[in-house]
């Protein structure tokens, strides 16, 4: 057998968890690869949500420790779409999933590709009943045998690096002296992140007007939920840096009806 050379899968898939889906995949990782531990960032992305999965393992993938990054958010699953492994990072990653756009930009973050391949070669799968369960059948197996000592090379066919689909992150942009942006995600809490940088509005002062659908609300900058008073909302910089629109232990995402991919844009309040 040859040397492992990585011993972590993180794993991020559409499957949920009231079917046995993730499970299986990673019983099937046990098989092949039983010294490999299994991260489980997220399997509640919604299904189908190529970008809600990007986004996710985009924040996710400084924290990763070295080795294999399994992610399945795949509607065109049994389609012409290609089943690819991405190295990334010097060899420190190496990203397993569909070629749909879903690992473009943690790719990007941990270094950018340097090989790839398409996982053509069926000594790495499992026999496939039918062509809808990838994340079975191919992208887990592929994964687990990556652990367990495989060399990319010989999962398949090389592919040009520079073809693989790009990911869709928005940018802001400034219209009629209003900067634009977007929700990009909701946590748990309600929270709802925006794709604007905390120095975007730093000139904008402390309380700014806000802008969405056919709202306009007046938001104030503040450091943390607890610093907002009632009715209050805020503009707070949440754990990746980004600056997100937050009610103090309430859910702003549906008290405001913001949720991915509203347009919201910033601009300074008129002065009272």
């Amino acid at each position: 057998m040859p040397a492992a050379r990585f011993d972590t899968i993180s794993f991020l898939s559409d499957y949920g968890l009231a079917d046995e889906f993730v499970g299986v995949c990673k019983a099937v990782i046990r098989r092949i690869a039983p010294g490999a531990a299994v991260i489980d960032i997220c399997h509640e992305i919604p299904p189908h949500d190529v970008r809600a999965g990007s986004l996710a393992l985009a924040r996710a993938a400084q924290y990763l420790p070295v080795g294999v990054v399994l992610a399945v958010v795949d509607p065109g699953v049994g389609g012409d779409r290609r089943a690819v492994a991405v190295e990334a990072g010097d060899g420190e990653a190496v990203f397993v999933g569909p070629d749909n756009g879903l690992m473009a930009s943690a790719v990007a973050m941990a270094g950018g590709a340097q090989r790839a391949v398409e996982l053509t070669n069926d000594d790495y799968h499992l026999p496939a009943p039918g062509p809808t369960f990838a994340g079975r059948d191919v992208f887990a197996p592929a994964a687990a045998h990556l652990c367990a000592g495989v060399e990319i090379d010989q999962l398949g066919d090389a592919v040009d690096p520079l073809s693989l689909l790009p990911g869709v992150l928005p940018l802001t942009r400034e219209e009629d002296g209003r900067l634009v942006g977007e929700v990009l995600w909701v946590d748990r809490f309600g929270n709802a992140q925006l794709n604007v940088d905390p120095a975007d509005i730093e000139a904008m002062g402390d309380r700014l007007t806000i802008r969405y659908g056919d709202q306009v609300r007046t938001a104030v900058r503040v450091a943390s939920y607890s610093a907002l008073g009632p009715g209050q909302i805020g503009l707070v910089v949440d754990s990746y840096g980004l600056v997100s629109v937050a009610l103090d232990r309430r859910s702003a995402a549906d008290e405001l009806r913001l949720h991915p991919p509203a347009e919201v844009s910033l601009e300074p309040a008129a002065e009272r």
